[in-house]
């Protein structure tokens, strides 16, 4: 795992965004130049604004619209941000379901707000499934120098 990933889940990069996409999504090799290859794909961690325009460039959907819809669904993003588990392949056993995308923020601890706000950073995750179905996952990042 790269270092900026590793500072990114472990909220110390909040003003950076995290990308996957998938190589089944995605066959541009550049993206490596950019990124960290891992099993199925290219994940990439750069500053919001750019990482906005790229996800942007990559999908044809605008990164905060993406989140806003994904947002009513929940479901499981890997915590290294490079896969997932559709909530509707547990219902869906014939159908395919295998993680397109996945857009990420880090958002820094706040205790006023409660729940796991207070318990520290946050990661925020958005995933595409190749069934369409758009969902999100949260959890507080974990510091991995510890």
């Amino acid at each position: 795992m790269s270092t900026q990933r590793e500072e990114f889940l472990a909220g110390k990069r909040p003003d950076d965004v995290a990308l996957f996409l998938a190589q089944s999504y995605v066959s541009d090799d550049r993206l490596e130049q950019f990124g960290e290859r891992v099993d199925d794909g290219t994940l990439i961690v750069v500053d919001g604004e750019r990482g906005r325009s790229a996800f942007k460039a990559a999908t044809g959907t605008g990164a905060m619209e993406f989140a806003k819809s994904a947002m009513s669904t929940e479901g499981e993003i890997d915590d290294d941000l490079a896969g997932g588990q559709c909530p509707d392949g547990e219902t869906d056993a014939d159908g395919e379901h295998a993680i397109q995308y996945v857009f990420a923020f880090a958002e820094e601890q706040n205790e006023s707000v409660g729940g796991i706000y207070a318990d520290g950073d946050v990661v925020h995750a958005y995933a595409q499934c190749t069934c369409g179905t758009a969902f999100s996952d949260r959890w507080n990042a974990t510091d991995t120098e510890a």
